[in-house]
């Protein structure tokens, strides 16, 4: 069995586990349905293929997790903190950091990671330049913002660690001209 053959056939079976899920009841007609809805929506609503680089480093994954839990549960303190102390409302602004990663998927999942810490938002993506723009709750102090962009650095050389390893990456080929994908207007 290929590689596409199996990730469409995952595809497939997580579908399936969602159309059950939503119906609530695990039943032969609501299996037969899901499968019936999820061969129509991967017939008919093909996604692009995602070009992959490098491997997976499993041990830096699980550290790039407990980091990113870490930081999702003191900052949730943080903002707790913020919404119940007594004083004027923290200073907020807009921060930009520059990111190490190269590949589009990474970056993305790294952005993800940025928007589930509490606090904090991203609200522009320079893909060309490898910059983020994130909109932080508590910038008050120089050791707010030096906190904040340490915790950029580390994230972005944990995904770096994980899934980027130079020795191991190399760039994506180019779409040929028959993809289904489509160039941005």
């Amino acid at each position: 069995m290929t590689r596409a053959l199996a990730l469409r056939a995952a595809s497939l079976v997580w579908l399936v586990l969602v159309w059950v899920l939503l119906w609530g009841t695990v039943s032969a007609a609501n299996i037969l349905g899901g499968v019936v809805v999820a061969t129509l929506i991967t017939v008919l609503l093909p996604l692009p293929r995602v070009p992959v680089q490098g491997r997976i480093h499993l041990w830096s994954v699980i550290k790039l997790i407990g980091l990113a839990l870490g930081y999702a549960a003191q900052s949730s303190v943080q903002v707790a903190w913020l919404s119940v102390r007594p004083g004027p409302l923290p200073v907020t602004g807009v921060l930009r950091c520059r990111l190490g990663i190269k590949s589009d998927l990474v970056l993305t999942l790294c952005v993800d990671v940025l928007n589930l810490i509490p606090g904090t938002l991203v609200l522009e993506v320079d893909r060309v330049k490898r910059v983020v723009y994130v909109h932080v709750l508590d910038i008050g102090t120089d050791k707010a913002v030096r906190h904040f962009h340490r915790t950029v650095r580390q994230l972005d050389r944990l995904f770096i660690q994980a899934f980027e390893r130079d020795t191991e990456w190399t760039p994506a080929p180019l779409p040929d001209d028959n993809a289904t994908e489509r160039s941005p207007r």
